[in-house]
């Protein structure tokens, strides 16, 4: 049984603002963002487009729940926040590579590095918000 790590106000905050914002993208891919996030879809993954963008929607929906109302497995989701963020990188890097435009601001290499720049930040982001980081650190001690 995971131990409940106590969080500050900010930490909550930015950790209901990443729930929010992990609803959000995951309604974006069932609905009006589905055909942009399929440009991240790298062509070696043996899923329909389609599929991949579906499920990783419902994923997306998923965990910002959890993470929103389950407080007692904060650090779990935290982790698996931030190793989702980890396995949906490469599409961000093929995205890069090929090309692709998607949501009207990803029209340059720049542009789409720039965004590669983030995903550390949304890595750490939930890591810090939901606890974990503090309760790996704590079981180092």
């Amino acid at each position: 049984m995971e131990k409940e790590v106590n969080t500050s106000l900010t930490q909550n905050i930015f950790r209901i603002l990443l729930a929010l914002f992990m609803v959000f993208a995951g309604i974006s891919h069932l609905t009006f963002n589905r055909i942009d996030f399929q440009a991240q879809v790298p062509d070696w993954v043996p899923l329909s487009k389609d599929l991949v963008v579906i499920l990783s929607g419902v994923v997306e929906i998923a965990l910002g729940l959890i993470l929103l109302f389950w407080k007692k497995q904060r650090v779990t989701i935290g982790w698996a926040l931030a190793i989702f963020f980890i396995l949906v990188f490469p599409g961000n890097v093929a995205q890069y590579l090929d090309g692709k435009d998607a949501f009207g601001a990803l029209n340059s290499d720049t542009a789409r590095l720039i965004r590669l720049l983030f995903q550390p930040v949304l890595i750490a982001w939930a890591l810090s918000s939901s606890g974990a980081w503090r309760s790996w650190r704590n079981s180092k001690k």
